[in-house]
């Protein structure tokens, strides 16, 4: 057996590389991991977790206003942007220290600085090699930038988490989880928030009805979304103020957000050097057990472009160590998986939507409902909640849950296991409700949705 520096060399300190490199040393197996940034990686230092946070805190401003209708008056209350901003960089440099020190209990060692493939058994980092049995790569994901003038004058979803004013006017070019999120932030923040997006609606790929009523619920804020819109230009103008042109519109706006989708980070890395494979789009193609073509460099999360999920990235990485120093088959399933977009009121899904269902499944039954959450009957807000489940028909297993609503991430997080699990529709209709809840509406729905060919018999 050859003798190596390390039993696992990780590129990529960030949600997967982390999650692998502490079970693998927690095994026993001598691990490095290499980071050329900050410990902790998107989800926690751009993306998630202080996403979330500004989520939280821009939040309080729909509740201040619903206080008044439960009896509440509050005088005075008022954001303090810079004050946020501080809060939430002290708890993700206390996650970073957390993470420093998992690592360090688990006894991985912390390289710094860039690292290049030279072999298939050696890395190299600041002009020193170091050897490994197996090497795991999880470098993770960057935003896109489109190739246009101007691209120079706009924010990515990087720098706009860190923003030290609150834009009086924000541009946002992209309408996918990303652009929704932020974009509830900043309305809630007090910016006035206009969405220019490529296609006909927000969210493209997720159920149409999720579509439909968060974009109904944007524009009853007063976010002003543009369906259709292809940006050509961005001009910055004498007093500081940008121009987004596209095609005869023009939009302007103190900043331009631009959240079109993110890509592999997979440049530098020397890929081609050792022949690791990749697609088109820059991806690292792995097979099921996340080996890529040279069999001993291994890839998980983003830089797979498989499905970029934080949880799905720190199971592939786990998965991987469990069959690498526990004898498992290191196959993760990407079905069934739940996600949120913790928009404005929050999207959560499961499973299927309604046109992949019917691609997939055949014959379907669809039930959906809206109605005006219980807290709003006494704040005013005209917002409703969108609650819908898509069954097989043949089998009535349950093969879709999408909320749009308060609390939607939690109720679904729930759902997500009987979906897993095969739950039918007789399995919901026989679970008692716990009332008065939101989510006991997903075990009483009983009208199905005629089927689209029956409505069209009727025209």
């Amino acid at each position: 057996m050859a003798d190596f520096d390390f039993d696992l060399f990780t590129i990529g300190a960030g949600s997967g590389g982390v999650a692998a490199s502490r079970r693998a040393g927690a095994y026993g197996a001598r691990v490095a991991i290499c980071e050329r940034g900050r410990v902790g990686g998107t989800c926690v230092l751009r993306g998630c977790v202080p996403k979330k946070l500004l989520v939280m805190g821009a939040h309080f401003a729909e509740e201040l206003e619903d206080a008044r209708g439960f009896g509440w008056t509050i005088e005075g209350a008022r954001l303090d942007w810079g004050a946020l901003i501080a809060a939430k960089d002290r708890e993700l440099e206390r996650l970073e220290g957390v993470y420093h020190r998992l690592l360090r209990d688990s006894g991985v060692a912390l390289v710094e600085g860039r690292a290049t493939l030279v072999d298939a058994h050696t890395v190299e980092v600041a002009g020193r090699r170091y050897t490994a049995q197996n090497i795991l790569l999880a470098a993770g994901g960057h935003p896109k930038l489109p190739d246009i003038p101007g691209r120079e004058h706009v924010l990515t979803s990087d720098e706009a988490l860190s923003l030290a004013e609150l834009p009086a006017r924000l541009v946002i070019v992209g309408g996918g989880f990303i652009g929704c999120e932020l974009a509830g932030v900043f309305h809630a923040a007090g910016s006035q928030v206009t969405m220019l997006v490529r296609g006909d609606e927000l969210l493209r790929g997720f159920d149409d009805d999720v579509r439909s009523a968060l974009g109904l619920a944007y524009r009853d804020k007063g976010i002003r979304v543009v369906p259709d819109v292809l940006v050509e230009d961005v001009e910055r103008r004498a007093d500081g103020t940008l121009s987004v042109l596209a095609r005869e519109d023009t939009f302007e706006a103190d900043a331009v957000l631009f959240a079109i989708g993110r890509a592999p980070s997979t440049q530098g890395l020397g890929l081609d050097r050792v022949g690791v494979e990749v697609d088109a789009a820059g991806a690292i193609v792995v097979d099921g057990q996340s080996r890529t073509s040279v069999p001993s460099i291994f890839a998980v999360g983003d830089v797979t472009n498989r499905l970029n999920l934080t949880p799905v990235a720190i199971a592939e990485g786990r998965i991987l160590v469990e069959m690498l120093y526990r004898g498992g088959d290191g196959v993760m399933e990407h079905v069934n998986v739940p996600a949120a977009v913790f928009s404005q009121p929050p999207v959560a899904t499961v499973g299927c939507s309604e046109a992949v269902a019917r691609r997939r499944h055949g014959d379907i039954d669809v039930y959906a409902t809206s109605f005006r959450p219980m807290k709003h009957t006494l704040s005013g807000r005209h917002e409703r909640m969108m609650m819908k489940l898509v069954v097989e028909r043949a089998t009535q297993k349950v093969v879709g849950v999408h909320v749009v609503g308060p609390d939607a991430p939690e109720i679904v997080q729930g759902f997500a296991v009987a979906v897993r699990l095969g739950a039918t529709k007789q399995d919901l209709d026989r679970t008692i409700g716990i009332h008065p809840t939101a989510a006991e509406e997903l075990v009483t729905m009983r009208d199905k949705r005629p089927d689209p060919v029956a409505i069209e018999d009727k025209t």
